[in-house]
């Protein structure tokens, strides 16, 4: 008996440490939920400053910090829109809004409720059909229809009450849930407050929590529904990921492990059979109903059997409660009898075969690691490289997907300000300077990333203005470009010098240029954009770099691509002016309304643009060889770097540089490759038609 102790407590030791090693530790953790908080904040600043009537929450495994590289988790987005009131009580009606009743009776499934519509002006019910989203039933109650938001998302595929954007590569999977808030707890889960386990867990401080977030309501009805089209889920979700924030390390690691062992062995070929959520909801049980004391490093083995038992109760009982909504049976309707079965036998077989069954998981290398660490396999040199470089990659992806997120929410925030006036954007950068100055802390550190670069945009658009009325650049805009200057390692300060370059001050624009050209290779420098979602090549030394320095290096190892909407357009050479009229009538109907909007202005990569202004600059100074120079920097730019993500863009500038050179057949040769790139929507289409009038014309 001493033995089997003493196997099963080394076993959860060497366990902890491997999972320590891929990532599952306290500070990853920590910094996992830190980015998605902050991924979080940024999107829902963005949609206040945009005026957008709604709030995202980053859910899940990818906000709880309980994922790791090989699990690939989905990120979950729950998708609030503040248009609807959903009350429980007459007491929260509100005059104005669109109220809806939830209704929980005989006709409804537990955790599910009808949303019955009310009068705007008094609280009472509608007796009228408003439209097709609303249906009559049996009791004359006007209820809305889950199927509101399908195919709301366009060019997402719907997941039930998700829509899921996938294909994207090197980007996880995002699941887009929308729903609607409601401010009170759920009466049918009034009971949990008050329910106290064995480890007096939850906490008295985290039920009171719970109950102040209220709960959502989710379009999706239950699988044995006799209304599937009407019932709505009732989700206490950020209850939930209160809970999941007070867990401790090892109940974090055993939640890891059975995902692990649900992909290896339960749903081995990707079909979904129990969700992860289960999983979850089994592990908050066997927490509740054991003393805190078990959770330890030394008894991750035992904590996790004991979880995989209560898994195969669930299983053989067809019930697993909802942890908070208990009369929620999750499982209601999931398997048939063969598939219950089938998996209760890989359940026992996995119990049966426990430790063995580790060694077999190859997500992340579980298995061969834990060979490793029982001394079952010698020690590999391939080991102990990956478990030192790992965490550098977790924090390379971190920094990463902070300038990505700002890179997003920037184009987001264009694409609202596309086509308005100066007066327009000024009072927009009021509304940011006002929120700066009243945020919390984590919406300061998001501002940090965000404002930058939004500076810079007003700034150009103002300094644009002035060009039209006098070419000339007043100290306010300088004010504003110099505030954006840090977004990045160079999109900013390229708007700086095609300002300068655009007023004729080509000495200025010039030492900028120099600047940008030594500071670019001091670092490696990630091109970010979010045009075109292409992940970037990730080197040894980004990631040196990215684990020895704090977040603020992204803006010494990121450029972003540098957008100009129309409101810059006199702040930029005619050359990439023609990029903001790319699209023909045809061409648009290939064009999707948000994601290829950037097509309306002119966006190119940092480092072709940076040779471009030198060799415009040069040319105007009559520095020839600098100019010669600069033309074949912008050559081998397009030809070597892999990472460009408006190829086309550079190539068009090419050719126009090799007009002005009077080397057309070079130029046609780069307005073709560019076609190649991108046959619709290129500005090169014009280019080839405007270069071959030119050619006949001269014969």
């Amino acid at each position: 008996m001493f033995q089997e102790a003493d196997y099963r407590e080394n076993l959860s030791l060497a366990l902890s440490e491997v999972l320590d090693d891929i990532g599952v530790n306290e500070r990853m953790v920590m910094r996992r939920r830190r980015q998605l908080m902050l991924e979080e904040t940024m999107i829902n600043i963005t949609y206040r400053l945009t005026d957008k009537n709604m709030t995202e929450y980053c859910l899940g495994s990818q906000s709880e910090g309980t994922t790791t590289r090989g699990l690939h988790s989905d990120l979950d987005i729950l998708l609030c829109h503040h248009d609807y009131n959903i009350i429980q009580d007459w007491s929260e009606w509100e005059h104005g809004k669109l109220n809806y009743l939830m209704i929980q009776d005989e006709n409804t499934t537990p955790g599910y409720c009808f949303l019955q519509l009310l009068q705007p002006d008094i609280p009472l019910p509608v007796t009228v059909i408003p439209n097709e989203h609303h249906i009559n039933d049996r009791s004359g109650r006007i209820l809305l229809k889950n199927t509101l938001y399908n195919g709301a998302i366009p060019g997402a595929v719907d997941h039930g009450p998700s829509n899921a954007e996938q294909g994207q590569d090197g980007f996880c999977d995002t699941d887009i849930v929308p729903a609607f808030h409601c401010k009170s707890w759920p009466q049918s889960a009034s009971d949990w407050l008050d329910r106290q386990g064995i480890g007096r867990w939850p906490t008295q401080d985290m039920r009171r929590y719970a109950a102040s977030t209220g709960c959502f309501v989710v379009a999706t009805g239950s699988k044995v529904s006799e209304y599937p089209e009407l019932e709505w889920r009732i989700s206490t979700s950020l209850a939930e990921r209160c809970l999941m924030s007070n867990l401790n390390i090892t109940q974090i690691r055993c939640y890891v492990l059975l995902k692990m062992i649900l992909k290896s062995f339960l749903n081995p070929h990707a079909e979904i059979n129990i969700s992860s959520f289960m999983c979850k909801t089994v592990l908050l049980h066997c927490i509740e109903n054991t003393e805190s004391s078990i959770w330890k490093e030394n008894n991750l083995f035992t904590c996790l059997t004991y979880c995989l038992l209560e898994l195969h109760t669930c299983v053989q009982n067809d019930c697993c409660s909802h942890f908070i909504i208990q009369e929620n049976n999750l499982m209601a309707g999931q398997f048939t009898a063969e598939k219950k079965n089938e998996l209760s036998k890989k359940i026992c077989d996995v119990l049966q075969n426990d430790s063995q069954m580790l060694l077999r998981i190859e997500i992340d290398d579980l298995g061969y690691r834990l060979q490793v660490k029982l001394n079952i396999v010698p020690h590999g040199i391939y080991y102990y490289h990956y478990s030192i470089d790992i965490h550098e990659l977790y924090m390379t992806e971190e920094y990463l997907g902070r300038a990505y997120s700002t890179s997003y929410h920037h184009h987001d925030i264009l694409h609202h300000l596309h086509n308005k006036n100066i007066r327009t954007m000024k009072q927009f950068v009021g509304k940011l300077i006002s929120f700066r100055v009243n945020s919390n802390r984590l919406e300061q550190i998001a501002l940090k990333f965000l404002a930058p670069i939004l500076f810079t945009t007003y700034g150009s658009a103002l300094a644009s203005s002035r060009v039209a009325e006098n070419n000339q650049v007043s100290p306010e805009v300088l004010v504003w470009l110099s505030a954006g200057l840090n977004s990045d390692i160079s999109s900013s300060r390229l708007k700086l010098a095609s300002v300068f370059y655009s007023t004729g001050d080509m000495e200025q624009a010039e030492l900028i240029l120099r600047h940008i050209e030594q500071q670019y290779y001091s670092y490696p420098v990630v091109p970010v954009c979010t045009c075109v979602k292409k992940p970037p090549a990730v080197t040894a030394e980004l990631m040196r770099i990215c684990g020895e320095q704090s977040e603020d290096c992204i803006k010494h190892i990121t450029a972003f691509c540098v957008k100009f909407i129309q409101e810059e357009i006199n702040c930029i050479p005619y050359e990439l002016q023609y990029e903001m009229f790319r699209s023909t009538q045809d061409d648009m109907i290939h064009r999707h309304w948000f994601k290829d909007c950037w097509m309306d202005w002119a966006v190119v990569d940092s480092l072709p643009f940076l040779y471009f202004l030198q060799y415009k600059i040069y040319r105007h100074l009559q520095r020839h060889q600098d100019k010669q120079q600069a033309l074949n920097k912008l050559i081998r730019t397009i030809v070597t770097d892999e990472n460009l993500k408006h190829r086309e863009t550079a190539l068009n500038i090419l050719g126009q540089c090799m007009e002005q050179e009077n080397r057309p057949q070079q130029a046609l040769n780069c307005y073709l490759l560019s076609l190649q790139q991108r046959a619709r929507n290129n500005a090169a289409n014009f280019h080839v038609c405007k270069l071959l009038s030119r050619i006949f014309a001269g014969q």
